[in-house]
């Protein structure tokens, strides 16, 4: 007998018919790629915090998290770009500050002369109250007091304080709650006016900057394969830990856990303050995008929503780029305060990824790495793009399905042993071929080129001491993206004729 069998026993005697079944050569299944999304939830919120915890709808995460809380927001902007994807949450305990939420404090200044129209951004929430000459300033804070707290999934609530002053306080402590943008003109200067008469000053979120502990958010995360991961937070020790957590060498990124996966965060700042973080770092498995400071919406939104198109983007083509991608729902910085095409050279220079203003709405520039050197501190660009580290994913996730579902139980021999067929065994040409295949299929799948290259620099051997295994050199030439078209247009006036 040359046929290897499973389960049925080569000695049965009992007839008649016995039929195994073996799945090895139907399995075409992909895993799900998963998102996961870190933040805070309401103090009083039942979700258990340090645990991953599925979020199938916004709905779901404002009774679980805190109608307004940070993770609800985060929720429903992710929610918004990929209402399909599979969506995970770990609720991070707030920390513990001496000045607690954040807070802003509110002025109406002056007499309506006329009527009109009182509005008041908070993130890309705008509230607006009608406004008559009969009206005083503290009927008029009172009613603008009611909008906000009338709106419940705004990040902050409203009290009336005296003389027209109205104080804010956010949701959060912490970068949660100064984050927090307001603004009476999210577009632009001009755009919007108050009643002739009547000023709403608007100082910006006040509060710590006292940040969260992620140590046990982040090993509550375990084996659990997260290809995005989407970070409210982007100080240098929250960085360092997931830096930790997604190394090669015993990180996700490890040939011991294969789990895999890229970080996006965000920061808001001057073109100085977002390319010294950028130099600050040098991770390929982190992706940090840099905004201007009037950005209309709160940073940890633009992270979930940065987070969602990536990951609707990438599900369908790992190896296809994210730029032009619309950040559905956010609003941009006003007109005037956006980076040009200088700040934008610079930044990508220096390790942040950027965004741009296209038709009012605010799109993915390019999602590059701040990885920049190697260990030798040479310049290195192979990980420049966050393009790459999803497509390796995806490549060796096809491997390791392939061989473990064709070869998990095969014997293994040299070249040219004659063995019967049918008997699970396998040499380095068998694999060799099967790899082959795999890279051919990738090729059309366009995530591959160059296959002659590739086969002749593919390498599968028997370990020179050890037997049982078997030695690869898998050298895949990716794919690239279509990132700078440059057209030399040399006119003319009149085309000589030909002499």
């Amino acid at each position: 007998m040359s046929i290897s069998f499973n389960h049925i026993a080569s000695d049965v005697r009992v007839p008649l018919f016995y039929a195994e079944m073996d799945h090895s050569r139907a399995n075409t299944a992909q895993e799900s790629r998963r998102s996961l999304l870190f933040g805070h939830a309401l103090e009083d919120a039942p979700i258990k915090r340090n645990t991953p915890v599925r979020m199938p709808t916004e709905a779901l995460a404002q009774k679980l998290t805190g109608r307004g809380s940070q993770l609800h927001r985060m929720v429903t902007a992710y929610r918004r770009i990929d209402p399909l994807g599979e969506l995970w949450v770990i609720a991070v305990p707030e920390p513990k500050t001496p000045g607690g939420p954040a807070w802003s404090c509110l002025d109406l200044v002056g007499t309506p002369q006329a009527p009109g129209v009182l509005s008041l951004w908070i993130g890309c929430r705008r509230i607006r109250v009608a406004v008559s000459p009969a009206q005083t300033v503290d009927e008029i804070a009172d009613h603008l007091t009611q909008a906000i707290n009338a709106a419940s999934d705004l990040p902050v609530t409203a009290r009336l304080r005296e003389e027209g002053e109205i104080l804010l306080t956010a949701r959060h402590s912490g970068p949660a709650g100064r984050d927090i943008p307001l603004s009476t003109h999210a577009v632009s200067e001009g755009e919007e006016t108050s009643p002739p008469g009547l000023v709403l000053v608007v100082d910006r979120m006040n509060g710590d900057y006292y940040t969260a502990d992620l140590t046990a958010a982040i090993a509550a995360m375990g084996d659990t394969p997260f290809d995005f991961i989407g970070l409210p937070f982007h100080d240098s020790d929250t960085l360092a830990l997931f830096e930790q957590e997604m190394n090669d060498q015993s990180g996700r990124w490890s040939p011991y856990r294969q789990l895999y996966g890229h970080v996006y965060t965000a920061k808001k700042g001057s073109l100085s303050e977002l390319a010294a973080l950028g130099d600050r770092l040098n991770s390929p498995h982190l992706t940090v995008a840099g905004y201007e400071s009037d950005t209309q919406t709160a940073l940890d939104e633009l992270v979930a929503a940065r987070l969602a198109r990536s990951a609707v983007f990438l599900r369908a083509d790992p190896a296809r780029p994210t730029q032009t991608g619309e950040l559905s729902g956010v609003l941009p910085a006003p007109v005037g305060k956006r980076f040009g095409l200088t700040e934008q050279q610079s930044l990508l220079s220096h390790g942040i990824a950027t965004a741009y203003v296209e038709g009012g709405a605010l799109r993915i520039q390019r999602d590059i790495t701040p990885y920049k050197k190697n260990a030798q501190g040479v310049a290195d660009n192979s990980y420049l793009d966050s393009e790459t580290l999803h497509t390796s994913a995806s490549v060796l996730r096809r491997l390791k399905s392939v061989i473990t579902s064709k070869y998990g139980r095969h014997k293994l021999a040299d070249d040219g042993t004659r063995f019967g067929a049918g008997q699970a065994i396998v040499t380095p040409a068998v694999i060799k071929a099967e790899l082959c295949a795999v890279y051919r299929q990738l090729e059309r799948e366009g995530m591959v080129e160059n296959f002659a290259a590739f086969r002749d620099h593919l390498i599968v051997e028997r370990h020179a001491h050890d037997p049982n295994r078997l030695d690869v050199l898998f050298t895949p030439d990716y794919v690239n993206q279509l990132r700078v078209f440059a057209l030399r247009h040399q006119f003319r006036l009149q085309y000589q004729e030909n002499v």
